[in-house]
């Protein structure tokens, strides 16, 4: 398994995170076949990291969706799956996002050392700075502005408090209402990039949102 040559000490490790949410993609009527095209949309746009969160999934189906996203979202595009690094190790991806509810990084960080990329979901700053002392690659932080996916999560953080996460010494990868035309204002509070799930939905605005990435965060 290779690790992206970036490290939690010096630059980020990717610029856009697409978040997987299979039921809601165009087409997805034929699950299978619209998660293989979404795949390859992002691979061929240039969108540079990808989430796997179907978390409805058994090990098995786990395992299979997994390969097929390697086979079709390659190095040195980054795979991560979701809370499960056993799955991400059996299957050739690059690592691990961990929900923050999960299991500590600092626990994977010691089995694994620099073998395994793993990031964080935070939602406050002690999280933020819990995930750093714990040794992870990166955090997502949000919501940063009101969106109904993560309604349930309370009002949004806001650009300020994003800017305080930024400062924490951890890349900062912006969630939660996130649009093209926020790119801009979520790179000056600092944030190392975005993560999304509907923003990446959107195939006929992948490689706009690749570019703005570009421009956004060097």
């Amino acid at each position: 398994m290779s690790r992206p040559a970036a490290s939690r000490a010096d630059r980020a490790p990717f610029r856009l995170l697409a978040i997987s949410q299979l039921a809601t993609l165009p087409g997805a009527g034929g699950r299978g076949e619209a998660a293989l095209a979404w795949f390859a949309a992002l691979a061929a746009a240039g969108v540079d990291a990808l989430q796997l969160r179907e978390k409805h999934l058994d090990d098995l189906g786990q395992c299979q969706l997994a390969r097929s996203a390697r086979a079709a979202f390659p190095p040195p595009a980054v795979l991560l799956v979701n809370g499960r690094a056993d799955v991400a190790l059996a299957t050739g991806a690059d690592g691990v996002h961990l929900p923050a509810d999960g299991v500590p990084a600092g626990a994977l960080r010691a089995r694994f050392g620099d073998g395994l990329l793993i990031g964080v979901s935070t939602h406050r700053l002690d999280e933020v700075e819990q995930a750093r002392r714990d040794g992870a690659d990166y955090v997502v932080f949000g919501p940063v502005y009101s969106t109904p996916m993560k309604a349930a999560l309370g009002a949004p953080a806001g650009l300020p408090a994003l800017a305080r996460a930024a400062g924490l010494g951890i890349p900062v990868y912006a969630l939660g209402g996130v649009t093209l035309d926020r790119f801009a204002e979520v790179a000056t509070a600092g944030a190392a990039g975005v993560a999304a799930i509907r923003l990446f939905q959107r195939l006929d605005e992948l490689e706009q949102a690749v570019a703005a990435a570009g421009a956004c965060f060097p």
